[in-house]
């Protein structure tokens, strides 16, 4: 056998693999279900309209009348944006708050992928004792409720002299995510042919390279779809960053957010402003993966 044959291989895997995802998306497709999606896009689109032209009217008009009214009477400004994005609350201003956000959520989507997609290897094609027996206790750590972790883990991390830093939202989040993340990609590399692996171990692949060089291109799917779900939830998470990051040099947007709701919660003009800001970037994130994201999910949902 040629070295060329994994290549191949992984071609004809990718093949079937698309195969799958095609035929489920075409029974998902059936004009009552398209018709019930658009019913639904609708209804859940409206309030974030309503939204958007609210951060966008005077703030007299606001105080006034309701967004539906813009349409009889159109008028716009970005002072709401720009007094939002100076305004300050406990220390922070909302634009060092979206900093924060950034820095805050990719490394808590980096981090349980990188150690997801190790654990998912393991488990799905690593022959050892106990095996199955431990993949069901990582599956089962997802019923754990987070809240009775975080005391705890607040301890633990005063002990280690890590609070006021980032690294107890990284770690945190890290920890809360892995189950999820190495069920979904674990499902996801068992749907991979057995035959792809054989031929490149007879090629003298070790697990290494059969890892980075045979499953990785086909794991592009799943890790999207995961990911888009890891960074909306650590994005729109409050619970987490109220327990470990609720200082003026840590606190994302939904901190924030918060402390301008319970200080300016008059201030339609400003809450609408900061809304919008904190939930432009996963929009961004979410339609410019989401083709990966249908595929890796439909893709590992399927069998035969």
């Amino acid at each position: 056998m040629t070295a060329s044959a994994p290549p191949l291989t992984v071609t004809g895997a990718a093949a079937t693999v698309n195969a799958q995802a095609a035929r489920t998306k075409k029974r998902l497709t059936s004009p009552w279900a398209s018709l019930a999606a658009i019913v639904i896009a609708v209804i859940w689109t409206i309030p974030t309209l309503g939204l958007f032209i609210t951060s966008f009217r005077p703030q007299s008009d606001i105080n006034t009348s309701g967004w539906w009214t813009f349409f009889k009477n159109p008028s716009f400004t970005l002072d709401n944006y720009k007094q939002t994005l100076d305004t300050q609350t406990s220390g922070s201003t909302f634009s060092e708050a979206f900093v924060n956000s950034i820095v805050i959520t990719l490394p808590a989507v980096v981090i349980p992928i990188c150690l997801a997609l190790l654990a998912s290897y393991a488990f799905a094609w690593v022959d050892f004792k106990g095996r199955d027996f431990l993949f069901v206790v990582v599956f089962a750590l997802q019923i754990v409720p987070i809240q009775v972790t975080l005391i705890p883990l607040l301890t633990i991390f005063v002990k280690l002299h890590l609070a006021g830093t980032f690294w107890p939202v990284w770690i945190s989040h890290s920890i809360f995510a892995l189950p999820l993340a190495i069920f979904l990609l674990h499902n996801f590399m068992k749907e991979i042919p057995k035959e792809l692996i054989e031929a490149a171990r007879v090629d003298g692949a070790g697990h290494v390279k059969i890892f980075f060089q045979v499953l990785m291109p086909l794991l592009t799917p799943a890790i999207a779809a995961f990911a888009i779900f890891q960074f909306l939830w650590v994005w729109n998470d409050l619970l987490v960053a109220l327990t470990f990051a609720n200082d003026s040099t840590t606190s994302p947007m939904t901190v924030v957010l918060q402390n301008l709701t319970g200080t300016r919660g008059t201030s339609w003009y400003l809450l609408s402003a900061g809304a919008f800001i904190s939930i432009a970037l996963p929009l961004v994130v979410f339609l410019s993966l989401q083709r990966f994201f249908v595929r890796g999910l439909l893709a590992g949902s399927v069998k035969g």
